[in-house]
């Protein structure tokens, strides 16, 4: 091998070790046969002394590219050019362990701004990595880059990352991975293989790995399963136009699972993800829902699951033969296939829970779970042969199986893994989510409720983004014609939330924030309300995980559902589904500092506007404070 082709083959592999090589001794020193063989021995026996790298319980820091650009790609015999990180769609997954310090380098080779939120991490006192467009940074210009550089902190399980501007996540977003502590283990029966499945576009393994990475693919199989959402059109033009007239968006063409749609969609029979298992074995599959704007169910024909995590929260394992993802939300379950392999192959189903008035995309997306075949099997027992079977799913509006699925949603509340719930509360605020409409601009015809403008809202405040970052603003004290810290705390004008809708749908329009002091305790109730249709609403909070005390249908009673409120084991997320025509609570602990967004996850309530955010002021210690912002931080 020569220099040339040692040199590419390290920077594919081992880029971190590669990297700091080249730093501490040179490449020339690196690349001699003397270096090569011992590098390779020690490889050798780090695999088969993996507790050698692994001693150190203090984390590591990974260093990955993310180079966005443009790819085309083949879906429904359409071929179409997206935007990509690393020319993947999805992207590359992004693997850590508990404890690691992760930096994340993102170029923009595209005409589009950039920004990547990475959905669920806490972002301690790293606000400026947290990335959403217009809240912790200006977007990453065309041509130029930023450095995500924060550190993974009391986390371990399945998150995923995602664009965040616009409805660039369609094609934006890609698994994070966070494994427990070197000397750690699951709570729960050790895996054969993990399998993390993405619900929405393709997803492949990235070709870039460091070197303790490589080292975990020896204990554990990873192969992720997600969930999302394909357009033959351009999801930038599906939005562009639904905010330019006013209505609601197209909607998507297909789901798919791994970035797959699967056969039961036209020209699809060749784009079907395949999950091959043993028999009598136990999978760990991680479920991510990456889809724009729809909730979905998900089974397997002929197989259960137990849920074992939730957001990167583990929880108290249960039984269910179908689950309910909402987009940002994550679930890890345990497969445990048959005994022996059956005369047949089982379809992998997800289509949508939807309870709104508009339309939507009502198909079904599918995978196949098939038993590998003996090698010595007659060709009579060949896959080609077996029966393939259906699971069922729920109705598309079963909004009463949803609620008692996530009522069997409990966090582990063991001594190493307690569910600190804020037992007293010093802040209460009481949030109405839902649709409304602004007026039509003066010769334009819209095509929203009435001649207007489709709009969304909570507290009936409609959220404009401002033209710099509400963080900036804040850290540097340069509020002003920016926001106003004045969102009100409970509905300026009570109604009936759930009951016959008013009359008047208008929304008011501002960037205003909520300032609690560092550490408030904080109880949030979000009531659904039936203007223009009751629907659920997947509710996100940035920087934090919150525990979902209750919820129920109807209108919140300040006076009695409190007394029911689970206060002992109840789950631990960071984006809950509120009830179609219900309401649920929340309560969390504001120990982080920055400015924190808090929206639905369905981008085109996003997009209309369903979103407000949270100033956290700085604490009197020094590890209370948010550090200033990194020198690369983009500008506007």
């Amino acid at each position: 091998m020569n220099h040339s082709n040692f040199k590419d083959l390290t920077n594919i592999l081992f880029p971190t070790c590669f990297n700091l090589s080249n730093k501490n001794m040179g490449t020339s020193a690196l690349l001699s046969p003397a270096v090569l063989m011992t590098f390779l021995a020690a490889v050798v026996c780090l695999v088969a002394y993996p507790e050698v790298v692994t001693a150190k319980e203090a984390g590591i820091t990974r260093h990955y590219k993310f180079n966005i650009k443009l790819k085309n790609i083949t879906r429904l015999c359409r071929t179409k050019s997206i935007v990509t990180v690393n020319g993947e769609f999805p992207g590359p997954r992004v693997i850590a362990r508990e404890g690691d310090r992760l930096v994340i380098k993102v170029v923009n080779h595209v005409s589009n701004n950039i920004s990547i939120h990475w959905h669920g991490i806490r972002q301690l006192r790293s606000g400026w990595a947290d990335g959403p467009s217009y809240i912790t940074q200006c977007p990453i210009q065309t041509g130029q880059s930023y450095v995500y550089n924060f550190t993974i902190t009391g986390q371990r399980g399945t998150l995923f990352w995602h664009a965040h501007i616009s409805w660039l996540r369609a094609t934006l977003y890609g698994p994070l991975i966070i494994l427990p502590k070197s000397n750690e283990s699951y709570p729960f029966v050790k895996p054969y293989k993990e399998v993390p499945i993405l619900f929405g576009n393709v997803m492949q393994i990235t070709k870039i790995f460091s070197i303790m990475q490589i080292l975990m693919f020896f204990d554990t199989d990873f192969a992720c399963q997600t969930t999302g959402e394909w357009f033959n059109a351009d999801p930038e033009a599906v939005i562009n136009q639904s905010l330019q007239t006013g209505g609601g968006p197209n909607v998507s063409d297909a789901y798919t699972l791994n970035g797959l749609p699967g056969p039961l969609y036209n020209c699809s029979a060749k784009d079907t993800y395949k999950l091959k298992v043993k028999p009598g074995k136990t999978y760990l599959l991680r479920l991510i829902n990456a889809a724009l704007n729809d909730e979905l169910f998900f089974s397997i024909a002929n197989h259960t699951f137990t849920v074992v995590e939730a957001d990167a929260a583990y929880v108290k394992p249960f039984v269910t033969n179908i689950l309910v993802i909402a987009p940002g939300q994550t679930t890890n379950v345990l497969l445990k296939t048959k005994s022996q392999a059956p005369n047949a192959t089982f379809f992998m189903l997800a289509r949508p829970y939807f309870t709104g008035m508009g339309t939507f995309d009502n198909t079904t997306v599918a995978g196949i779970l098939e038993y590998q075949t003996p090698s010595n099997s007659s060709p009579s027992t060949s896959l080609k042969n077996r029966p393939l079977l259906k699971p069922g799913l729920p109705a598309i509006n079963a909004t009463n199986f949803v609620a008692n699925f996530s009522s069997k949603l409990r966090s582990l509340a063991t001594a190493k893994f307690p569910a600190n719930v804020p037992q007293k509360v010093d802040k209460k605020f009481f949030f109405t989510i839902g649709l409304g409409s602004n007026p039509c601009p003066k010769n334009q015809t819209c095509q929203g409720p009435n001649g207007t403008k489709f709009a969304a809202s909570m507290n009936n405040f409609s959220f404009a983004l401002p033209r710099t970052a509400l963080l900036q603003s804040y850290f540097f004290s340069q509020s002003s014609g920016v926001y106003t810290a004045d969102f009100p705390a409970f509905p300026l004008h009570p109604f009936n939330y759930t009951g016959t809708p008013p009359n008047n749908t208008r929304v008011s329009n501002g960037t205003k924030v909520v300032v609690i002091p560092f550490n408030t305790s904080v109880e949030v109730v979000l009531q659904d309300t039936s203007i223009l249709g009751a629907e659920s609403h997947p509710l996100h909070l940035h920087g934090y995980n919150f525990y979902v005390v209750g919820q129920g249908f109807g209108n919140f009673d300040p006076n009695n559902d409190p007394s029911k409120f689970n206060l002992v084991d109840p789950v631990e997320r960071n984006t809950v589904g509120v009830p179609s025509g219900g309401w649920v609570a929340i309560r969390f602990q504001a120990d982080n500092p920055g400015v924190w967004l808090m929206h639905c996850h369905f981008d085109i309530h996003l997009s209309w506007g369903l979103r407000m955010a949270w100033i956290v002021l700085d604490g009197k210690l020094p590890n209370q404070k948010l550090p200033p912002p990194p020198s690369d931080l983009p500008q506007c």
